[in-house]
């Protein structure tokens, strides 16, 4: 069901304060010096696609692969129509205004490098930089956009310069070019592009700080080259920008800092993440809090998500105790019930995912660009879904474990069973599984409507139905419905 997403969403004030993002021993603090809880949400599939954001991944995971894939049916033409849509409609400033109403204070932004320079297969001469400006003026609205809604924006390389893990969704990386980790040039081009990001932004207080690079997953021995890099990158930013927090993520999808201790900057936080493991206790992490502990520097869990609302209130519950601010992931992605907003999958996208799968003919070139480009229409926030028990769960019932109703029920009348209330795990119902570790639809079999362990699936052949059904109920499940 559609609906104006910013109507009796929780309303939470910010304001970016004139000052600097800085580290403080601990803690991370505003201009004011005051502690800053980052509350962010991560913008993925925007400049960085991946295959599972769009159901492609079964055939093209990697965003080469499904450019190459689009293009191979439509033409170059037609595909730089779409990605140019995709790029301005994926996020704009209604989704901005919507994350401040809910109640973030942060946008972190992954980039891909490809939309600031050229690759060093393209490079006219190796070893030089060739700028584009299409990445920083994508940037520039965002600031501006975050600017006026009250919010602070981290800048994560999503995408770097030759794809930093084995991964290939993860950072685009192509294993036919080298990595990274196997080309001098790629490192070079890294440090000059955050070089480049940092003379933009140096004074520049909505920018809370740099993330240097995302989920690193290579054999790096020691840590040592991650390291190197990472000191060169901190050291081309300080010659220009001395004023912003550089965030550090580990090895190994950022949790393995071997190497990477102590600090080697006075302004740092280390950015772990985390996803798939139980959140019922401070030791989930602890890895985390030893970090900050030992080194007396910051940490943010900078990407955590993809889980059931169960799992997103123990999990933000637990952090926030500690004093740990974190970023969730994703905004968006196609017919999803777990993040804030779900991307409606028209008609002819399924069939090209058909077609692409083996499981159809090919559609003409004229239908297929019409489907993509409807796909890129239904990114908009105003045409999502907007699936509010997810923002309930991360914001309102980690202070306020009641249950409140999903909707105002008629008695005497129909009380359809998918409309039980909104609220905790234990409090508005039960189910044996509402959060696991598996990936999804491991804790709603339904995988539809609503991202609690009520398994809800669609269900349209019943005279009094609004459309879903609960299926699959074990023993001791239980929901309530307030009227």
């Amino acid at each position: 069901m559609k609906r104006l997403f910013l109507l009796g969403a929780l309303l939470v004030s910010t304001f970016v304060s004139a000052q600097y993002v800085k580290s403080n021993g601990k803690a991370i603090v505003d201009g004011s010096g005051d502690t800053l809880l980052i509350r962010a949400m991560g913008i993925g599939g925007w400049m960085v696609q991946e295959g599972y954001m769009l159901q492609t991944a079964s055939f093209a995971n990697p965003q080469h692969k499904i450019k190459d894939t689009i293009e191979d049916l439509i033409g170059a033409t037609a595909t730089q129509a779409f990605y140019d849509a995709w790029l301005e409609n994926h996020f704009n400033k209604a989704d901005v205004d919507s994350m401040a109403a809910w109640g973030f204070n942060t946008i972190r932004v992954p980039m891909h490098y490809n939309l600031f320079t050229l690759p060093i297969e393209e490079e006219p001469v190796l070893g030089q930089n060739t700028w584009l400006t299409k990445g920083f003026n994508l940037l520039d609205s965002v600031v501006t956009w975050a600017e006026d809604a009250g919010l602070y924006v981290i800048l994560d390389l999503h995408a770097a310069p030759g794809g930093q893990g084995y991964d290939q969704g993860i950072s685009d990386y192509d294993p036919t070019k080298p990595s990274l980790w196997e080309s001098v040039h790629n490192r070079t081009k890294t440090v000059a592009l955050w070089k480049k990001l940092a003379e933009k932004f140096a004074t520049d207080t909505t920018i809370a700080g740099y993330d240097l690079i995302n989920e690193p997953n290579w054999n790096l021995p020691g840590g040592t080259l991650l390291r190197n890099l990472y000191e060169d990158i901190t050291d081309s930013i300080r010659t220009v920008d001395t004023n912003h927090i550089i965030f550090i993520e580990g090895n190994w999808f950022a949790n393995t800092f071997t190497g990477l201790t102590p600090p080697w900057d006075n302004n740092m936080a280390y950015s772990p993440h985390k996803y798939w493991s139980p959140v019922n206790s401070v030791a989930d992490i602890q890895y985390g809090l030893d970090l900050r502990d030992t080194y007396n520097v910051p940490i943010w869990f900078g990407e955590t998500g993809e889980n059931s609302n169960a799992w997103y209130t123990g999990l933000i519950s637990i952090m926030e105790s500690e004093g740990v601010g974190w970023a969730w992931w994703p905004l968006k992605k196609v017919e999803t019930i777990n993040a804030p907003l779900s991307i409606t999958k028209n008609l002819g996208y399924q069939q090209l995912l058909n077609y692409w799968s083996g499981n159809a003919s090919a559609p003409s070139v004229a239908d297929a660009t019409a489907a993509l480009m409807q796909l890129a229409t239904n990114l908009k926030a105003e045409n999502c879904t907007y699936n509010r028990g997810v923002i309930d769960a991360m914001f309102r019932q980690i202070y306020d474990p009641t249950a409140l109703p999903w909707k105002e029920h008629t008695i005497p009348g129909v009380v359809h069973a998918s409309e039980y209330d909104m609220g905790p795990l234990g409090v508005a119902y039960y189910d044996t599984e509402s959060m696991q570790l598996n990936p999804p639809p491991a804790w709603n079999s339904g995988w539809t409507y609503r991202n609690d362990g009520v398994d809800v699936q669609a269900f349209s052949d019943f005279v009094n139905s609004n459309g879903y059904c609960v299926g699959w109920v074990d023993t001791d499940d239980w929901m309530c419905n307030t009227p």
